[in-house]
């Protein structure tokens, strides 16, 4: 994938997370999705659990993602990016910001493994 199709996926990821529409987020993964984040005590497999887990995540958590760099892997097969977020519980009024990473593996033109790191403790005052 080259660095103009990749960039379209990355804004086509972000639309659909800051949406949180779970059916447009697995739109732009592979149906053998292999997803990991802190939240996730482990990885997710396959489309039908990482549904499961963003309806969870979403019913939970109102968040905004934006880009701040990315790196496209030699070959094309993927990239590393940097991002900032914006989270607080549903319904909520506090609201934390945030800066993580993804490592994101792409199969025809879709994420095929997402592994996502920030420090989890930021959410700490959210759940006081």
């Amino acid at each position: 994938m080259d660095s103009e199709k990749m960039y379209e996926l990355a804004d086509r990821f972000l639309t659909a997370w800051n949406s949180q529409d779970v059916d447009r987020v697995a739109a732009t993964y592979t149906d053998d999705v292999v997803y990991r984040d802190p939240n996730t005590r482990g990885e997710i497999n396959g489309s039908e659990d990482f549904k499961r887990y963003l309806e969870k995540l979403f019913a939970a958590w109102e968040m905004t993602w934006s880009l701040r760099e990315a790196y496209l892997f030699e070959g094309g097969g993927g990239c590393s990016a940097l991002w900032h977020a914006t989270v607080k519980q549903a319904g909520g009024d506090h609201v934390v910001d945030f800066d993580g990473m993804d490592l994101i593996l792409v199969r025809d033109e879709r994420i095929a493994r997402n592994e996502v790191w920030f420090d989890r403790a930021v959410l700490a005052t959210l759940l006081q």
